[in-house]
Parts: structure tokens; C-alpha cells; sequence
């Protein structure tokens, strides 16, 4: 049943278009976008009816901002059912334990995350720059025969949940640092076969410390929100950054996946570096 038949004994018919029918699913934690005015006298109610219609779920909450702060994480309320911000969501053969408030996770990557483990070939060392809570590092140790995986994450508090995770995993080839890459990642021993950077906001910035770490032939999978007219533009940024590091640079796809909003996606450009 869809969600507005489902409350339409709650909702005035007048408002039922109102009702918001976009939401994340993350663990047993149904998150809404925040509810529009006329619409928030019945949040509680039509939350409460999610609980009683979805078995897997156990807490109903909103956005009440967007990501925002030097760890672009949301601020979330709570609507109805168990008080807490904590779960654990499953997806690609991996638990991944966090709080929806405190670190940034996004469920709808996850065929991104799954696509890369198909492309991931045995004894790879492989560099996840952001890992925030280490959904990357997990499903590609738990999914591949990489030999290891390197995650920097600034955020703490995803930098310990990342930690839980490996655990949870029981994965023994993943290592996370906590720290700013532009410090942590020169530091690291040896270079990367692969090198992730899944922070869609302004990657770009910091793909010279990605070039500074690749293996020649190596692969970037660089992120960016783009409309696809500008898909150009943001290529030939991405070509002068790596001739500015002295290194030869081959856009080989260009992959969507995601969308952000009307006309804007968030896309991966898979770079071989020489």
C-alpha cells in the first residue's frame, strides 16, 4: 500500500498531497525529510502508523536540517517508537552499527559500494578517503580478496563506529585512521592499486593528495554532485589538477549513481592514473 493510502484516514483529504513520500530506511530507522507546516499536527499519528505497518521497523524519525558542519552529518528527531538514534543496517553481506545523527551514511549508495567490489581484483591495496563509518572498507573486505584496506575518516564519532564495524565484520585486512587526509594520507606506507574518495562535496579539492598516493595505472574513483551539462567543465578541472601533479590522468567511465536533486546526480568519475 502506498504511503498516502496508508494515512488517509489521518491526513485531511485537502492535505493529503502534502504527506512526504520520500524516506531512508537505515537499520530498523524510517527518516523522513522534515514534514511541511500544515502537515506537522499529524507526524506523530502517520509515524505511529509506520511502526504498525512495517514489521522491520522500530523508530520514526525526520530530518530537521540539512548536513551540515565539518562532518556533514543531519540533525534528527525522533517521532514515534523507541527513543534512540542507534541501529544496525545490513547491506551487501555486511552489519554496519552507527547513530543517523552523529556520522553521515547514505542506504542509497549502497549498488555504488557493490558496483566497486565487482571491480576490485585480487591482492589490491586499496585507499578509502572520508570512510566515515566504514561502509566501503566492509563490504570490500568482507566481498573481495583485496589484500588490505586503508580508511581516513575525520569525524570521530564515525572513526569509532567505522572501528565497531570491523569488528562486527570480524575483518582482519581493513585498517582506519582517524584524522584529516591532507595529513594522514601522506604518511601512509607504500601506494594504493585504488583510491575511493566518496565525499561528493568539493572531492575535487583534495584529489592531489589522492594523486600523491596512487600506484601508476592506478585507479581514482572520484565523486562529485553535477548536473550532466556539466559533466564537461568538471572533467577539465579534473585534468588540470592531475597535469598540476605531473600526473597523466584517463577519465575511463563516468557512472551515476544517485540522484541529489531534479537535474543533479551524484556521479563517479573513475580515473586510470600514469
Amino acid at each position: 500500500m502506498k504511503l498516502k493510502e496508508l494515512v488517509s484516514d489521518i491526513v485531511p483529504e485537502d492535505l493529503i498531497s502534502l504527506v512526504p513520500t520520500g524516506f531512508d530506511t537505515v537499520g530498523d530507522i524510517m527518516i523522513f525529510n522534515d514534514f511541511p507546516d500544515e502537515i506537522l499536527p499529524y507526524e506523530e499519528k502517520i509515524a505511529q502508523r509506520m511502526i504498525e505497518h512495517h514489521n522491520n521497523i522500530h523508530v520514526v524519525a525526520k530530518k530537521t536540517g540539512k548536513y551540515s558542519g565539518t562532518y556533514r552529518v543531519p540533525q534528527i528527531k525522533v517521532i514515534a517508537g523507541d527513543d534512540r538514534k542507534e541501529t544496525v543496517h545490513r547491506e551487501n553481506g555486511v552489519r554496519l552499527k552507527l547513530d543517523v545523527e552523529q556520522a553521515y551514511f547514505s542506504t542509497r549508495t549502497a549498488n555504488e559500494r557493490l558496483r566497486i567490489v565487482n571491480l576490485v581484483e585480487q591482492g589490491e591495496r586499496i585507499l578509502v578517503m572520508f570512510s566515515g563509518i566504514a561502509p566501503l572498507p566492509c563490504v570490500i573486505g568482507k566481498n573481495t580478496d583485496a589484500l588490505e584496506i586503508v580508511g581516513v575518516e575525520i569525524n570521530p564519532v564515525g572513526h569509532e563506529y567505522g572501528l565497531e564495524n570491523i569488528k562486527l565484520n570480524k575483518l582482519k585486512n581493513v585498517t582506519l585512521y582517524n584524522g584529516d587526509v591532507r595529513e594522514i594520507v601522506p604518511t601512509l606506507d607504500g601506494d594504493f592499486d585504488r583510491i575511493l574518495m566518496p565525499l561528493p562535496m568539493n572531492a575535487e579539492e583534495f584529489l592531489d593528495v589522492a594523486l600523491g598516493k596512487i600506484k601508476s595505472g592506478g585507479i581514482i574513483h572520484l565523486y562529485a554532485f553535477i548536473c550532466e551539462e556539466g559533466i564537461a567543465g568538471f572533467t577539465a578541472k579534473v585534468m588540470k589538477i592531475c597535469s598540476d601533479s605531473s600526473r597523466g590522468c584517463e577519465v575511463m567511465d563516468v557512472v551515476k549513481c544517485g540522484q541529489f536533486s531534479p537535474g543533479d546526480f551524484r556521479m563517479s568519475f573513475d580515473l586510470k592514473i600514469e
